[in-house]
C-alpha cells in the first residue's frame, strides 16, 4: 500500500458514499412493498401505483436538476466540502422520512433527499479525475461503482429484515445512523481535494498520478465532442431503463409473478449483484480494450433481449432472472458512461461534465411514474411497461452505434504509435 494509498484515501470513502447512498435512494423499492407503509401514507385506491411511482418521480426530478448546480459548486468549492454538505442533508431527510405522517410530508422529504444526493456523480468524477492516472480510470470508477450495486444488494436483505422486525420507520433511522457515524467521518479524515494537499501521500505516488505518458490530449471542450452528447442521450435511455426496472422489480416479482417476500428478496438482491458483475467486467475490459463505446452498444442490445424474454416467458423464475440481467446490463452502461465523463473532460471541468450527465437521471423519474400510471390503466399488468423499456433499450443501442467507428480508429492509431515507439 506504500505507493497505492489513493485507493484507501479516495476509493474507500467513495465506496461507502455510494453503498449507503444507493440504499437511501433505491431502498424505497423494497419499502413500498410493505403494507403498513402503504396504509400509513394513504397509498391505496385505484391510483395507488401512480402515487407510488410519483415518490421516485419527484426524487429523480430534484436529483437530476440539482446535478446541474452541484457540478458548478464542486468545481469551485471542491469535492470534499461538497460531499460532507450533501451527507448532512441526506441524514436530515432520512429522519424526516421516518417522522412522516402523511404522503405529502414524505414526498417533501424525497425532494430534499434528491437535492442532497444530486452531487454524488459530480463528486465521484471530480475525485477520480484528480486522484487517478488516466490509464486506470476504468478500475478507479469500478471501485466506487461496486458500492453503487453492492449497497442495494445487501441493503435489500437488510431492509426486509428491518421491516420484518420493526416498523418501516426503523429503516430510515438506520440509514441516518450509517451516514452520520460512518460516511461523514470517512470524508473528514481521509479525503483531500487534490493529492498534492494530502500530508500522508508519498512523492512517488504523486509522481505516478501526475505522470504524462505522452498520449495526445484533446483541448476540445467536452461540450464540443459529439460523443459526449451521444453518451448523454445513452444515459437518458439508461436512466429510464435502470430506474424503471430497479424501482418496480420487487413489486413486479410479488404482484405479477407471485413470489413470496423471501424469494423476492433473493432475486432482487441477485439482480444488484448482476449489476455489480457487469460493472467489474466493464471496468476491466474498457481499460484492456479501449472500446467502451462498443461495450455499451452490446449491453443495450442484451438489455432488449432480456426484457423481451421476461415479457414472453411463462416461467416466473426465468422472467425474474431476465429482469435482473437487464438491470445488470444497465449497471454496466452506467459504469461506461461515467468513464466517458472523465475521458471527455479535464480535472477542471469534470464536475460540470458529470453534473450535466447526472441530469439524465430525470428520465428515471419519468419511467417510474409512467410505469405506475400504465399499470393502473392496464389493471396492474406490466406488459405495456416492458414494451416501453424495450423501446428505450433499442434507442440506446442505435445511439452508441455512432461511437464505434471513431473509437476503433483511435485504438488503431494508439497501437500504431506504440509500435513505432517500441521499434525506435
Amino acid at each position: 500500500m506504500k505507493n497505492n494509498k489513493r485507493w484507501l484515501y479516495i476509493a474507500v470513502p467513495i465506496f461507502f458514499f455510494w453503498f449507503f447512498g444507493q440504499i437511501d435512494k433505491l431502498g424505497i423499492s423494497v419499502i413500498q412493498t410493505d403494507p403498513e407503509f402503504l396504509a400509513n401514507l394513504g397509498l391505496t385506491g385505484d391510483d395507488k401505483n401512480a402515487k407510488i411511482g410519483l415518490i421516485t418521480f419527484i426524487f429523480t426530478i430534484a436529483y437530476a436538476v440539482s446535478n446541474l448546480f452541484w457540478g458548478v459548486i464542486i468545481d469551485k468549492l471542491g469535492a470534499r466540502k461538497t460531499a460532507i454538505m450533501g451527507l448532512f442533508v441526506w441524514t436530515a431527510t432520512m429522519i424526516m422520512g421516518a417522522l412522516s405522517t402523511s404522503y405529502g410530508m414524505f414526498l417533501i422529504s424525497r425532494v430534499i433527499l434528491g437535492l442532497g444526493e444530486g452531487m454524488m456523480i459530480p463528486v465521484s468524477s471530480k475525485f477520480i479525475a484528480n486522484w487517478f492516472h488516466k490509464r486506470e480510470l476504468g478500475r478507479a470508477q469500478s471501485s466506487w461503482l461496486v458500492g453503487n450495486y453492492l449497497g442495494p444488494a445487501i441493503g435489500t436483505v437488510m431492509l426486509v429484515s428491518i421491516l420484518a422486525t420493526f416498523h418501516w420507520q426503523g429503516a430510515f433511522y438506520a440509514l441516518a445512523t450509517f451516514n452520520l457515524f460512518l460516511n461523514i467521518p470517512l470524508f473528514l479524515f481521509l479525503t483531500r481535494d487534490k493529492p498534492e494537499e494530502h500530508p500522508r501521500l508519498s512523492k512517488e505516488e504523486l509522481a505516478y498520478i501526475r505522470y504524462d505518458d505522452g498520449e495526445a490530449k484533446s483541448v476540445q471542450s467536452f461540450s464540443q465532442d459529439s460523443r459526449y452528447w451521444i453518451t448523454w442521450f445513452g444515459m437518458l435511455m439508461s436512466a429510464f431503463l435502470f430506474f424503471g426496472i430497479s424501482i418496480w422489480l420487487p413489486t413486479y416479482l410479488v404482484d405479477a409473478k407471485g413470489f413470496e417476500r423471501e424469494a423476492m428478496t433473493g432475486i432482487t438482491s441477485l439482480s444488484w449483484l448482476f449489476a455489480l458483475g457487469f460493472v467489474l467486467f466493464c471496468g476491466f475490459f474498457s481499460d484492456k480494450t479501449g472500446r467502451p463505446g462498443l461495450l455499451a452498444t452490446i449491453l443495450f442490445a442484451l438489455t432488449g433481449v432480456f426484457l423481451t424474454i421476461a415479457m414472453i416467458t411463462q416461467n416466473p423464475l426465468i422472467a425474474g432472472l431476465s429482469m435482473g440481467l437487464a438491470m445488470g446490463c444497465q449497471g454496466g452502461v452506467f459504469q461506461l458512461s461515467n468513464l466517458f465523463v472523465v475521458k471527455f473532460s479535464t480535472p477542471e471541468t469534470a464536475g460540470r461534465a458529470a453534473g450535466l450527465m447526472g441530469f439524465t437521471n430525470i428520465m428515471g423519474g419519468f419511467s417510474s411514474y409512467i410505469m405506475g400510471f400504465m399499470r393502473d390503466l392496464s389493471g396492474g399488468s406490466f406488459t405495456t411497461s416492458l414494451i416501453l423499456l424495450i423501446t428505450a433499450a433499442f434507442l440506446g443501442f442505435i445511439a452508441y452505434l455512432f461511437t464505434i467507428k471513431k473509437e476503433a480508429d483511435e485504438v488503431n492509431q494508439l497501437k500504431m504509435t506504440t509500435q513505432e515507439v517500441t521499434v525506435s
